[in-house]
């Protein structure tokens, strides 16, 4: 009997410790189950926490403030900070032609966080003038989309006692490297507006280049240069003001905001064409999901009726487009200068 009773015992005692088990088996497979979950969902709050922006955009502008590029760098940037909420940041680094600036971005991570204000002379124009470059003007960039283009404009000192293009050229023959014309620096839309100009004319002007608009226009103004290509949206003040004459736009058709100051080729130079446009570039290599949600945001704030006007109104005209777009227009803006600067025999250190 005591061995009967022993077994007994011996098996609800094993059977106790087989249900304490396997409850506590269960107990612990629900416990990594919570613990499993909990590190899902907080993985999944620090992707969302980590999502592009995070911080202070920086769009770097290429020229001093006030002219074109400034000014949509700064109209993106008033719209984004309240669509996205942080800061966004147009930081201004002029010189060398838009090169200073432009290898910041070429040098930066592709995060989304430093931009460019692309120019017609950074891309299309400098790979071409210059003997050497820290970054290459087209590979070391991704593009977002195109902004905006504005026609060029010639114009004079008003005591040159020019009134017209013809006018001009006659003076600029009659005092060969005498007169002189200003641009906003070596390398750019408005530079290469005057090599153009001289070798459709055979006049000999000298270039003198600056760092921006606001060191040229004074000098134009004094009379210390004889005349000044520059962006029409810039200008424009001045011209409405008379401070200054305009001869020329550097477009195939008139301006609608200056429709009043006739084009080149309506002088005698058919065919003359040279526009300043810009563009929003990042960093290559450049995450196509970021490349994406900057053309859209670009798009979204270029596009509003408000903005659009305000542009305009002052001689620029906004037109977002795909990256594509913008980077055929790249290609063909490039073959185009690089003949101009082929001919010209212009080079720079």
């Amino acid at each position: 009997m005591d061995l009967v009773a022993h077994s007994l015992w011996f098996l609800v005692e094993r059977k106790s410790f087989m249900m304490i088990a396997s409850r506590l088996v269960k107990g612990l497979a629900t416990l990594f189950a919570c613990l499993s979950f909990a590190n899902t969902a907080q993985s999944q709050t620090v992707k969302t926490n980590t999502t592009w922006p995070k911080q202070a955009i920086r769009i770097v502008v290429t020229f001093t403030p006030g002219g074109a590029p400034d000014i949509l760098a700064r109209v993106l940037a008033e719209s984004w900070q309240q669509s996205l909420g942080v800061p966004v940041l147009v930081e201004n680094r002029p010189g060398y032609g838009g090169n200073i600036g432009a290898e910041v971005v070429a040098k930066s991570e592709p995060d989304g966080y430093t931009l460019l204000i692309g120019t017609v002379g950074i891309h299309a124009i400098n790979g071409a003038l210059y003997e050497k470059m820290s970054f290459h003007p087209i590979n070391d960039f991704t593009p977002i989309s195109f902004l905006a283009s504005t026609p060029n404009v010639l114009v004079v000192n008003k005591k040159l006692g020019v009134n017209n293009l013809h006018e001009l050229i006659e003076l600029a023959k009659a005092k060969p490297n005498e007169l002189t014309f200003g641009s906003s620096g070596v390398g750019t839309s408005l530079h290469m507006s005057g090599e153009l100009f001289k070798e459709m004319t055979g006049v000999q002007i000298r270039h003198i280049p600056y760092k921006g608009r606001a060191q040229s226009l004074p000098d134009l103004i004094s009379g210390r240069i004889s005349m000044l290509f520059d962006n029409l949206s810039s200008s424009l003040p001045l011209i409405k003001a008379g401070e200054v004459q305009a001869l020329a736009v550097t477009t195939l058709k008139r301006s609608p905001v200056a429709p009043e100051i006739a084009t080149m080729a309506e002088q005698g130079l058919p065919g003359f064409e040279a526009t300043s446009w810009f563009s929003l570039m990042a960093p290559v290599n450049l995450p196509l999901t970021l490349q994406k949600r900057l053309n859209t945001l670009t798009r979204q704030t270029l596009n509003q009726s408000e903005v659009r006007n305000k542009l305009l109104a002052i001689g620029l005209e906004p037109a977002p487009g795909s990256p594509q777009d913008l980077s055929r227009l790249i290609q063909s803006e490039t073959n185009k200068w690089g003949r101009v600067i082929y001919k010209s025999g212009a080079k720079l250190e």
